[in-house]
């Protein structure tokens, strides 16, 4: 066999073993699938069964009867906790095309993850974002754990509705704990562990973002100006253009940012983008004053960076605060218009 007809052969091996694990794949997703889509029908069977006996005490022995029976007969995934894991799923998600459509990405898993959550838009939120961002169940349980859903309904409080499109693209605050800064850095350190941790930081940042240029360099007057972080959202279809302050927000910020903005719409945006927007990132940021700025009507957001993460029961108490405070501020505005 010649020299030829090797590569030939290898190249025949290499498209088969590809067609191969495409079809392993698709089987095990359609598996997965096949088996959510079963507990979703078994639980909203019992549920039924339930519902007609009328009586909380018959269905706590429907569903013990029930268990032990299809426990004997399939294994352990029918144990009684994992039939009410059931029933809770198809009370949670009521809807099954909605859970047929779901499980063509997301595994039984997945959705364990997720029913414990209350907030039935939490549901919502994390189910969009793990098929559309293809997340593991690691990563789910990763973004559940980190509150994302939280900072992302913080955030969307300071958009205004003409900027509609902006929802669910930023967080405040973002956390950024996985750098293992220590108390003291400066703002050249900050964006060197961020940029020595991308993946992490792009992981955070949220879904549909692409990292650009660090330092970006505009030539203004004959002046040197250099932009932290440029990014670019393929979502929102614009440049993302992001600063880093290791202290409180200031008001002379919002001039620079603009500066920065006008520079990238003049010689970077590209037909068919948007214009670009900003993204202040700030020890503290000052929500008083970003609302008396009006940030948002010039395309600039502002938020808050923690470096290190709190323990749970801290980290919910703050973010409930930060949306009541953002609430309250909401209110007032209405009442003052």
């Amino acid at each position: 066999m010649n020299e030829i007809e090797k590569s030939n052969n290898l190249d025949l091996v290499k498209e088969i073993s590809l067609l191969i694990e495409e079809s392993k794949q698709h089987v095990v997703r359609t598996a997965n699938s096949a088996l959510t889509l079963l507990f979703w029908q078994v639980g909203k069977r019992i549920n039924e069964e339930v519902l007609k006996k009328g009586r909380a005490q018959y269905g706590k022995q429907i569903v013990a009867t029930v268990s032990a029976q299809l426990k004997l007969k399939y294994g352990r995934n029918f144990e009684e906790k994992n039939l009410r894991r059931m029933m809770q799923f198809a009370v949670e998600f009521p809807d099954f095309q909605i859970v047929v459509t779901l499980s063509r990405q997301l595994s039984w898993s997945h959705f364990l993850v997720l029913l414990p959550l209350k907030n039935r838009e939490a549901k919502q939120y994390y189910a969009e974002l793990s098929t559309s961002e293809l997340w593991s169940v690691r990563e789910l349980r990763h973004q559940v754990e980190r509150k994302a859903f939280e900072r992302n309904e913080i955030a969307n409080l300071q958009i205004s509705k003409d900027q509609y499109q902006l929802i669910n693209t930023f967080k405040d605050p973002y956390l950024l704990d996985f750098l293992n800064l220590k108390n003291t850095y400066l703002e050249n350190d900050l964006e060197k562990a961020i940029l020595h941790e991308l993946e992490s930081f792009i992981l955070e940042l949220g879904k549909g973002f692409a990292f650009m240029e660090r330092q970006k360099r505009m030539i203004i007057d004959g002046y040197d100006f250099y932009l932290d972080l440029l990014f670019y959202n393929r979502n929102l279809k614009r440049l993302v253009a992001i600063e880093l302050k290791i202290g409180e927000f200031e008001a002379s910020h919002k001039g620079q940012m603009e500066l920065y903005l006008k520079w990238l719409s003049k010689y970077e945006k590209q037909e068919g983008e948007n214009e670009p927007i900003g993204l202040i990132l700030c020890a503290e940021s000052n929500k008083e004053q970003v609302e008396l700025l009006e940030m948002q009507k010039d395309g600039i957001m502002v938020a808050e960076y923690w470096t290190v993460m709190p323990p749970k029961a801290e980290l919910e108490a703050k973010l409930h605060q930060l949306l009541l405070e953002a609430r309250e501020r909401i209110d007032r505005n209405k009442r003052v218009d």
